[in-house]
């Protein structure tokens, strides 16, 4: 059996990845010049970074180098075992040049040894309900061809959608216009957001105001979700608790089956790009 890796991009929490037995490879992020790397929530101060943002400061995240992940990989094919790692989506990052680099070095150096990707073309909460259920496989026993055919086969079936509060991060980070983010800040405009079927984050409409916009993610829901009684629902905030907590509520009033809820922060690798205030919902769907 191989060691299974993921990454804190698919934000899978903490106790959920050590009791799975995952090795984890942290993301990396930097508020006012001091560079941490995502620990899926286990030390991390949320409050203290949505805060710092709110208060003025930029968050910044950049690439893992290839030496990063050669200091990852290398210890396990050293000890003579092969990796599986499902990892966050490569349209949403430059890091897996430099991981497809560290790769072939690793190769040369333990030929005999291997290391297989499968991507989730997601990220965030959407990446972690994917990784959880090929790590279930892959502690079942499941052949690393099993779970990778798995999440290639499944992966359109995990939807993401969110909406933002300041649209200030997105345009920042070129998901915006200039003219939509002046309009749609006058209008109190919030767009709904979603994970597509090519791993990027594409707009899917919009709402008017927060609790249309919670609305419209229980419609969304109701709509596309498949046999969500059988899979996690996981809702997602970033320094919005309360009205995580109404949408939860929401949530469990307007489905008559029992729902196996996740209920957790975004982390600052990720909330550096979607800002506080934002709020997402992932699930199992008939398509994404």
């Amino acid at each position: 059996m191989s060691v299974f890796f993921c990454d804190s991009n698919s934000e899978l929490w903490h106790t959920k990845a050590k009791e799975l037995g995952l090795k984890v490879i942290g993301m990396p992020y930097n508020i006012d010049n001091e560079e941490k790397d995502y620990d899926l929530g286990e030390k991390t101060d949320f409050n203290d970074f949505y805060s710092r943002l709110k208060k003025g400061s930029v968050a910044k995240t950049s690439a893992l180098n290839v030496q990063n992940y050669i200091d990852y990989f290398e210890p396990v094919l050293a000890s003579g075992e092969d990796i599986l790692y499902v990892h966050f989506s490569t349209k949403m990052s430059g890091t897996f040049e430099y991981m497809n680099q560290a790769i072939e070095i690793l190769k040369e150096k333990y030929p005999k040894n291997s290391v297989k990707c499968v991507d989730t073309l997601s990220i965030s909460i959407g990446g972690a309900m994917i990784v959880y259920a090929a790590t279930k496989m892959w502690k079942d026993g499941a052949s690393d061809e099993a779970i990778i055919n798995f999440v290639l086969k499944n992966r359109e079936n995990y939807a993401t959608y969110f909406f933002v509060d300041d649209l200030g991060y997105l345009k920042r980070g070129g998901r915006l216009s200039t003219t939509s983010f002046v309009m749609a800040s006058m209008l109190n405009i919030k767009p709904i957001l979603k994970i597509n079927s090519n791993g990027e984050i594409v707009k899917h409409g919009i709402a008017k105001g927060r609790k249309k916009g919670l609305n419209q993610l229980i419609t969304l829901i109701k709509e596309i979700g498949d046999d969500i009684e059988k899979h996690p629902i996981c809702i997602t905030y970033a320094y919005a608790e309360e009205d995580a907590l109404q949408f939860k509520k929401m949530l469990e009033e307007s489905f008559d089956k029992k729902l196996d809820i996740w209920f957790q922060p975004v982390g600052p690798t990720i909330g550096t790009h979607c800002g506080p205030g934002t709020i997402g919902v992932a699930f199992h769907a008939k398509h994404r």
